[in-house]
């Protein structure tokens, strides 16, 4: 059963934690993939510098500003998509950067979906994807085995250095044991 918009209805740290352990789910062109998400990157709103709405309201973003449970799909570098799912209340300007699944279903060996970019690669997740409804889609998001809380990391987020402070926020969140997160802090650089 697809996740409800109450669901993604809630702060996106709250959601980048509840993330952990659904699956992500691609049907299309005779296609069904399936991914366990081991991987998230809160943004949580105007406020958060690292965040694409910190900008405002632009053509770009005007899907991160609600309703929730939408797909934000951008493109970084001119070659790499990043999927994200749209959160809180309408007008918030808040989503969550789905970073890294575990493929489960429709994968060919070897496919890789530890990073943004992989991961939509992967599923076949292009800017067509932007705007989805993700409760009635043929990309969209369904409930698996929630992830104890032991075996939740945090960490500052990967690539938003221009954000000054914001930048070292705890807003990743991955698996700990999980061989498909995309980077693993060293063990020096982890924070308690």
């Amino acid at each position: 059963m697809n996740l409800p918009e109450s669901f993604y209805a809630r702060p996106a740290l709250t959601v980048a934690r509840e993330l952990l352990g659904t699956h992500l789910v691609m049907e299309e062109g005779g296609r069904r993939r399936v991914g366990r998400i081991v991987e998230t990157e809160a943004y949580i709103g105007e406020h958060d510098l690292a965040c694409h709405a910190a900008k405002g309201l632009t053509p770009r973003t005007e899907v991160m500003f609600g309703p929730p449970g939408r797909a934000y799909v951008y493109l970084i570098y001119g070659m790499h998509h990043c999927f994200n799912v749209v959160t809180d209340a309408p007008g918030v300007g808040a989503a969550v950067l789905v970073r890294a699944v575990e493929p489960l279903d429709g994968f060919p060996p070897g496919a890789r979906t530890d990073g943004p970019g992989r991961l939509c690669r992967a599923f076949g997740i292009t800017l067509a994807h932007n705007r989805f409804d993700l409760k009635s889609s043929p990309l969209f998001l369904t409930e698996g085995e929630r992830v104890p809380e032991a075996r939740v990391a945090r960490g500052p987020r990967i690539g938003v250095d221009y954000a000054g402070e914001w930048a070292a926020e705890p807003f990743r969140l991955w698996v700990k044991d999980s061989r498909h997160v995309s980077k693993v802090p060293s063990r020096a650089a982890r924070r308690p």
